[in-house]
């Protein structure tokens, strides 16, 4: 007798020790999810936020995309324009570039600026081969050999600018910058040196081509990209906000690049070597030094909107290590670097900049909710924990999940929206699945974006990691799509 109520007694121990550790586990899960819901919702309200500007904006007309006509795209520019584009192992695309930018655009007043380094041969061949004796291309090689950092090799560009300016004593009207795997619209260089009559930075869309040998990693950016520069972008400007350089299909009057450049604590050039993200500074600084801003949305007379096309990262890996970029300079160089402003809209915008490193821990919190309740599911339904009851949700997270979920429909119904409207409706549907690929990314980002800002913090220099490149858009034909109305 005394056996068996011994074992019965470790039986209630048991039981009761199992109780504990579940209540306990439910307990953090409720409080987690009070967390994880509370953030969302201040998510979905900035999101709605901006919805409700965007919204305003096509119903007065203000928001919808501009027109240009077929003799606008080719038309004569009205001074000197330059294009930046810095080259570090680009073998396999910048020939593309080259070929396809120059046959593009018609105008002769441009000079298109090629930065490659001595201890690079394959990308410089690619260079001379592709420009075929076009006057209009300049190759500039970096006093220092490869790899340093984009901002370092346009700082050389520069200089090479420069001195061809004082050589030949004409000054650029307009400078450019784009990426060595851009494929650029024709009608660029006219949009913006016309954008430029009453701005000093001009802001054209960024549109990311789909790879079909990656639907869903390489695609997520085209989803991302087309709501927020179908939407974000677009908000942003109508409030006046300082409008961020993407680093592609931006142009920038000569006189606030130069400004830019004497700004500078050294005389290096515009660009800072030190920052991750210095187009997106660059793009910051030019409030702070006065000018006049705009993002631009132009479609041209095929309906086709003028835009910088290109392939983004088809891996994970590689898609982790290029946002992690992205946050790193963006919200800890970004705030470390640039601080904050005084305007309202500004402010706000700077924290929908810089909240990269908050959405990380938000959603890894929220997938940990999850695991958590998937976890106690499985354990009722084995019947291991069967007799434990569900804990009961407060009325104030059982109103916050409310929220969120009205928000998921909404927010899922506006990437469809966006994503389709660029291109179809097809991938407009496969756009609300890839949401849990971004936030998978998002949160890989974030850790490691933190992990890289720490170490900088205990003393060693910022890490330069490069985003490899392997296709170009005018190789490979995307297959067609069914795009809805602008």
């Amino acid at each position: 007798m005394s056996v068996v109520g011994g074992s019965q007694g470790e039986d209630v121990q048991a039981s009761q020790a199992l109780l504990g550790v579940i209540t306990g586990l439910q307990a953090f899960e409720h409080e987690l999810l009070l967390f994880v819901a509370f953030w969302f919702v201040v998510g979905a309200l900035d999101e709605f936020a901006i919805d409700v500007c965007w919204i305003a904006l096509r119903l007065t007309g203000k928001g919808r995309d501009g027109r240009i006509v077929q003799s606008q795209a080719s038309a004569a520019l009205s001074g000197r324009a330059t294009i930046l584009i810095a080259a570090w192992r680009e073998a396999e695309v910048i020939g593309h570039t080259v070929r396809h930018a120059l046959s593009a655009w018609p105008q002769q007043s441009f000079t298109l600026y090629v930065g490659c380094y001595p201890n690079d041969p394959g990308t410089i061949a690619e260079v001379v081969a592709a420009a075929a004796g076009d006057p209009r291309l300049r190759l500039v090689i970096n006093r220092r050999p490869g790899p340093t950092t984009k901002a370092d090799c346009l700082n050389g560009v520069y200089s090479a600018l420069c001195d061809d300016e004082g050589r030949n004593r004409w000054r650029f009207r307009s400078v450019v910058l784009h990426d060595a795997e851009d494929m650029v619209h024709p009608a660029e260089l006219a949009v913006i040196d016309g954008a430029l009559d009453r701005a000093d930075f001009v802001q054209l869309p960024v549109c990311p081509e789909l790879m079909h040998a990656s639907p869903w990693v390489s695609a997520h950016y085209a989803d991302e990209f087309a709501e927020s520069h179908g939407k974000a972008m677009v908000v942003r400007d109508a409030l006046g906000a300082a409008i961020p350089a993407a680093g592609v299909g931006c142009g920038f009057s000569r006189e606030i690049i130069a400004r830019i450049a004497r700004r500078r604590d050294r005389s290096d050039g515009p660009f800072a070597a030190e920052c991750l993200t210095e187009d997106y500074e660059l793009g910051l600084l030019i409030r702070r030094e006065g000018g006049a801003s705009k993002f631009l949305r132009v479609r041209d007379a095929a309906g086709s909107l003028v835009a910088t096309r290109a392939y983004f990262p088809a891996r994970l890996a590689d898609s982790v290590r290029q946002k992690s970029r992205w946050v790193h300079g963006i919200a800890f160089q970004g705030w470390e670097r640039l601080g904050w402003t005084s305007g309202l809209a500004d402010t706000w915008m700077a924290l929908r900049d810089r909240r990269g490193p908050l959405t990380a821990i938000v959603l890894a919190c929220g997938y940990t909710v999850l695991a958590i309740d998937v976890a106690l599911w499985l354990g009722r339904c084995s019947g291991l924990i069967g007799q434990i009851p569900h804990m009961a949700f407060s009325s104030l997270l059982q109103a916050l999940l409310g929220i969120c979920f009205a928000s998921f429909l909404w927010r899922s119904a506006s990437r469809f929206f966006f994503t389709a409207r660029e291109y179809g409706v097809i991938e407009g549907l496969g756009a609300i699945p890839r949401v849990l690929i971004a936030n998978v990314i998002a949160i890989c980002a974030g850790a490691k974006a933190f992990r890289g800002y720490a170490r900088t913090l205990r003393g060693e220099a910022v890490r330069w990691e490069k985003t490899s490149h392997e296709g170009h858009p005018t190789v490979y034909e995307p297959a067609p799509q069914l795009g809805m109305a602008a």
